[in-house]
């Protein structure tokens, strides 16, 4: 047994949000990730029974007609580029297909502009392609990769798409022409099959660091598990990272253990290694005869308010920033405009993703 530095964390979205969360033993919470510096426990069971309100001081709820300075991590948000150009794809869990519907006033002149603004801001942050599907124009593609430095690391959310208008070489040549810039591929290879996937092979091939991603459902045919590890085991560098759908993550059930079938799933099959995590999300991290594995769980909205208990300043936390397909700038997921200028004086903090728990 273990003892995670902290079992639960409170977050609160930008809509005003005051999470009501459950827990049935005691609750060690670590307002370390706050100020570094005192960690507290507490026993909401005996002192709340099995509800509680997140009604700690140095939190606060966001009024509409408020606007917060920016705060951020050291290096910067998470930089999210949506590709201007759609994919064939129809993808259940895929919450941006609709985007791509009515493609008006999309802009790869505006996007890179965007880019430049961002680069000039945070010129190491980390930058990331999806969409759509960033390999269905490559040669876009590369119009948006030359705008970023590489003081930035890049990664690129893809099917890895092969057509008869877009060969393996295509994609492994653009590889090849970017290996100085792309940090990791991220793969998306799901049990059921959604997509027309390239052959696994190409994978291997890959002159890049790459990662296979794949959603799993709370239904998911767990007796797929082990076919499906040792499908990706037999390519060498290959990681696995099993990603709960977004869309039902709640401050509620980030950090559950106990109640979540997929990880409870997944311990019977792999070693269990580890937890990390932050405010927003958290990786289960596990040993497949060799291969890494990370059950990734992830909130559905990036931007946090709290209120600094030195300082008394609130603040918008950001983790990710999007630019979106007609160049403009959001601050979270639901179409919230970024105010550019204010985010030119953002404030930044040590990075909250920290190692919770290290099983040997």
């Amino acid at each position: 047994m273990y003892s995670p530095a902290f079992t639960g964390i409170f977050p609160l979205g930008r809509r005003c949000r005051r999470d009501l969360c459950r827990f049935s033993r005691s609750v060690s919470v670590f307002s370390e990730f706050l100020t570094g510096n005192f960690p507290f426990t507490l026993d909401f069971n005996a002192v709340f029974g099995d509800h509680f309100f997140t009604d700690f001081p140095f939190y606060s709820e966001r009024p509409i007609d408020m606007k917060h300075p920016y705060k951020t991590r050291e290096g910067g948000a998470t930089v999210t580029i949506f590709v201007p150009y759609d994919c064939k794809n129809h993808c259940p869990f895929c919450i941006n297909k609709g985007e791509y519907a009515d493609m008006t006033g999309f802009s790869l002149e505006k996007i890179c502009r965007s880019i430049e603004r961002m680069d000039a801001i945070t010129p190491d942050c980390d930058f990331v392609f999806t969409g759509g599907e960033p390999f269905a124009n490559l040669e876009s593609l590369q119009v948006m990769l030359d705008k970023i430095p590489t003081t930035h690391k890049v990664y690129i959310n893809t099917t890895l798409p092969v057509s008869e208008h877009q060969s393996e070489a295509d994609i492994l040549a653009f590889a090849e022409r970017n290996r100085h810039k792309i940090t990791c591929i991220n793969v998306s290879r799901h049990m059921q099959h959604y997509v027309v996937e390239s052959n696994d092979g190409l994978l291997s091939k890959l002159p890049v660091p790459f990662r296979v991603n794949c959603v799993l459902y709370k239904n998911f045919p767990a007796e797929q598990l082990v076919p499906y590890m040792e499908r990706f085991r037999k390519l060498p560098g290959a990681s696995i990272q099993f990603r709960f759908d977004y869309t039902a993550t709640t401050p509620e059930n980030l950090y559950e253990e106990e109640g979540d079938k997929i990880l409870q799933d997944l311990k019977k099959v792999a070693r269990y290694t580890g937890l990390d995590g932050c405010r927003m999300r958290c990786g289960f991290h596990f040993d497949y005869k060799g291969m890494e594995l990370t059950y990734h769980k992830t909130l559905p909205y990036s931007t946090i308010v709290e209120t600094d208990p030195v300082s008394g300043v609130t603040y918008d936390i950001l983790y990710d920033i999007l630019i979106k397909q007609n160049g403009d700038i959001h601050s979270d997921w639901d179409g919230t405009p970024l105010d550019v200028d204010a985010y030119e004086k953002v404030v930044f903090e040590p990075y909250d993703l920290r190692w919770l728990a290290r099983i040997a």
